[in-house]
């Protein structure tokens, strides 16, 4: 609509900024400012709530962990529980980012801190494979032990293809190819996120857990319910292509 002087009316601000617009909330709720370093990211929006429910989530794992004896086995849900929290803090990264430059330094970060993660659920996965192996134990058979494989399998090809399409576009055809597959690796990213927490829930219902970690099934439902709750709502419409 023209004003007076015949000049087009400004038209609403927060037009066109759909990458600013999270999945609750209103444009700009979830996003990095330009002159902001990326390590407010951790803490944007909702992202506190998500780091207080990982948080309690790795420290219940961890304290569980450490007020029994040290053995090989102890190794496995430590460092699964760091996989995972290494994961969320690389979600938390990236999520707010909106500019060519914070994306590009964004996902140089969010690239480390998950290859990070894999070196170290790779490392929890040796643990309880060699575990097995030693005290002659079956392999692959409790929903935890099945969810996890998956759950391990998944996160080797999710970074597999996150490495390439962002730093080997070539190997898709061209850049464009490779851009137009970023929305599905970040869908897959959450529905793993979500997959790694079940994981995790079921691991509560192992026998070494039930007589010997003594995880409550709640504590972990309820942390991961809140850690969800933080990162779900910052999800950007955009970036997955809605």
């Amino acid at each position: 609509m023209a004003s007076a002087t015949g000049i087009p009316e400004s038209r609403n601000q927060n037009e066109g900024r759909g990458e600013d617009e999270p999945l609750l909330g209103r444009a700009g709720d979830a996003s990095q400012q330009e002159d902001q370093g990326l390590q407010f990211n951790f803490v944007i929006g909702t992202a506190v709530i998500a780091q207080v429910g990982i948080w309690i989530l790795t420290a219940t794992i961890w304290a569980s962990v450490f007020v029994q004896p040290l053995m090989l086995f102890s190794a496995h849900p430590l460092l699964n529980s760091a996989g995972i929290l290494l994961t969320t803090q690389a979600i938390l990264l990236l999520q707010p980012t909106h500019t060519p430059k914070q994306k590009k330094q964004g996902t140089n970060i969010h690239a480390v801190l998950n290859l990070t993660s894999i070196l170290t659920l790779i490392a929890a996965l040796v643990v309880i494979e060699y575990n097995k192996i030693a005290h002659n134990g079956a392999h692959f058979e409790s929903p935890h032990a099945i969810l996890g494989l998956i759950t391990y399998i998944l996160f080797f090809l999710q970074a597999i293809v996150g490495i390439a399409q962002y730093y080997t576009p070539g190997l898709f055809g061209s850049t464009e190819n490779a851009k137009s597959i970023y929305k599905y690796h970040r869908m897959s990213g959450y529905v793993l996120l979500v997959l790694s927490l079940v994981t995790i829930a079921a691991a509560t219902q192992t026998g070494f857990n039930k007589n010997i970690l003594h995880i409550q099934l709640w504590a972990v439902v309820a942390a991961s319910v809140i850690t969800l709750v933080g990162v779900l709502p910052r999800i950007k419409k955009q970036k997955l292509g809605l």
